[in-house]
């Protein structure tokens, strides 16, 4: 198992509480989890490891699903997609048993939970986002995704 926090609120993988925990993931934003132990514990037990993702990472990763994939998730939801895209890119995490036994036609399994409607403000002020409108008609709808 392969867990991955923001950043700027990592408890786990920095080894202590964050007492001042900063992340655009507000889902994730927690200094001090209540399910630090058992997270430890699925990771030891599974031989995984616990990375981090930026702001910038998960940002741009609700971006690729919306678009490559159709799925809006809240930006916490974004960061396990982050984390696979990160580990898929770089030699950093070569450190995880994840990352160097990953092979080509491996199944992932990603958990992306969070509707992107329970936090719409975070794509708009941090990511490239623009809320499209229109009457609440089908005519309406359907002229507007035309458009996009």
């Amino acid at each position: 198992m392969v867990g991955f926090q923001a950043a700027g609120s990592a408890p786990i993988f920095n080894g202590h509480p964050i007492e001042h925990p900063d992340t655009v993931a507000a889902a994730i934003r927690i200094g001090n989890p209540a399910s630090w132990q058992g997270a430890n514990d699925a990771v030891s037990q599974s031989g995984g490891c616990i990375d981090i993702v930026t702001d910038e990472e998960i940002m741009a990763a609700q971006s690729w699903l919306a678009v490559n994939e159709g799925i809006f998730v809240e930006p916490a939801s974004a960061a396990s997609v982050a984390g696979l895209l990160k580990c898929l890119s770089c030699s950093r995490c070569a450190s995880c048993p994840f990352s160097t036994s990953l092979r080509p036609g491996a199944k992932v399994v990603l958990t992306v939970t969070g509707h992107g409607l329970k936090d719409s403000d975070t794509p708009v002020k941090f990511g490239n986002f623009t809320p499209s409108e229109s009457d609440a008609t089908l005519s309406a709808v359907r002229a507007v995704l035309d458009k996009n």
